[in-house]
């Protein structure tokens, strides 16, 4: 059989294991280059000559045609066989295909691989936070895929797609890095879906061997370099006790009094905040004795505000995730206001254009005291609401619901300070 053309990949490339495997399970031929090595091979002007970017995976036909970017190759590979049913029989179902291919290399390939580069050190400096941020959208994305696995054999249709080998091949890679047992066991349709993708008789030369993790890849911090000892200091001599008519209490210093907070001298309200953020927690957000049903019926306006909060540099915002991280350190630093104030703050919008906005409920009439706590609370502006006006309920209401839309740009992610 002849071969279709050469694609640069590497064997831990996800995307590239994905390529190879729509040709093997259209039963086209691929060939792989000879000596490549990433890092080298992709920086001399022979590759760059072909693709400018220098990118991987890359796939050079055998006819001439030139192609780079994993779901525009992998789209490619999977139409040139005859009656080939990889892009689904419909408008529909290929759109789903899209969707699903999108999904893998954003929503959990992307932070697989960031994850990895954090804990091996390849991003530095190493941060927790950053870190846990990753973990909590990858879990997020594998509720998404178990809820959809658990009423369905295949992602789109009833036959395997590119969504399906796409998917199997970055759950492969996540395999290695953070899908470990105890997560395995949360999601057993993920599971059961790769398992029956990587052992298509057509397929498990591309996959390999599988290995399972027992625990997440964690980082380990470098060891510190040893200093040499210095010689011990002569002690020196003790000071001569002071008579004892000469101690005197006030020389002793003492510890001062922590200031009160001038919102715990507010008159009692009858709105219960760790009741809301309860109730928040534990209902549907809309709908019949939902959250906000809730809220309507208990809010104290004279002892409580709310206030929608917008991040003032939007302009220098780039990747979603970053945007989202950012969040969750300006609600790190509200910490020692926590008993006097709720939040749902979103990243609304794209990579690269995206905003951040949300609304916070507080304690009192002025904001101000509740976060200058937080020494960035002046990269936001604050604005209170007035839930009897429409335009206000509504922009609080969607907030909470994370559905809030502003200028086209749709929320995709948010966090909640309770």
């Amino acid at each position: 059989m002849a071969s279709i053309g050469t694609l640069y990949t590497i064997p831990e490339q996800a995307q590239g294991k994905a390529i190879r495997a729509a040709a093997a399970f259209t039963g086209l031929k691929i060939d792989l280059p000879e000596n490549y090595v990433h890092f080298e091979s992709n920086k001399t002007p022979e590759f760059l000559a072909k693709f400018p970017h220098g990118k991987i995976p890359a796939f050079d036909g055998a006819d001439g045609f030139k192609l780079f970017e994993s779901t525009a190759i992998a789209r490619y590979v999977a139409a040139l066989a005859p009656n080939s049913t990889l892009l689904g029989s419909n408008l529909k179902e290929a759109a789903l295909v899209d969707q699903w291919v999108s999904f893998a290399n954003t929503e959990i390939g992307a932070q697989t691989a960031l994850i990895f580069q954090l804990v091996k050190g390849i991003i530095t400096p190493y941060a927790k936070p950053i870190h846990t941020t990753l973990a909590e959208r990858q879990i997020r994305s594998f509720k998404t895929l178990e809820a959809h696995l658990s009423t369905r054999t295949y992602l789109v249709n009833d036959r395997i797609t590119l969504a399906d080998i796409f998917m199997a091949a970055t759950i492969q890679r996540a395999l290695l890095v953070t899908l470990d047992a105890s997560l395995r066991a949360q999601f057993p349709n993920i599971i059961r879906h790769f398992e029956t993708i990587v052992n298509q008789p057509q397929l498990k030369d591309i996959f390999g061997k599988t290995e399972y993790i027992e625990k997440a890849l964690a980082f380990t911090p470098p060891p510190k370099e040893k200093k040499e000892a210095k010689p011990a200091a002569a002690p020196a001599p003790k000071a001569a006790k002071p008579a004892k008519e000469e101690e005197e209490e006030d020389d002793v210093p003492k510890e001062e009094p922590k200031a009160k907070n001038p919102l715990d001298s507010l008159p009692k309200s009858s709105f219960n905040l760790e009741d809301w953020k309860r109730a928040y927690s534990n209902k549907d957000t809309r709908g019949p004795d939902g959250a906000l049903e809730w809220f309507y019926q208990n809010y104290d306006p004279e002892g409580f505000s709310v206030w929608r909060v917008d991040y003032k540099y939007n302009e220098e915002l780039t990747q979603t995730f970053m945007s989202s991280n950012l969040i969750g350190g300006f609600f790190n630093r509200l910490e020692a206001s926590r008993k006097y104030l709720f939040g749902s703050m979103g990243v609304l919008g794209e990579n690269n254009n995206s905003r951040i906005s949300g609304v916070l409920i507080c304690r009192g009439q002025d904001i101000k005291p509740v976060v200058e706590v937080a020494p960035d609370w002046e990269s936001y502006e604050y604005k209170r609401l007035d839930l009897n006006n429409a335009e206000d309920k509504a922009f609080f209401e969607a907030a909470l619901a994370w559905d809030l839309e502003i200028d086209g740009k749709k929320w995709i992610d948010g966090k909640n300070f309770k």
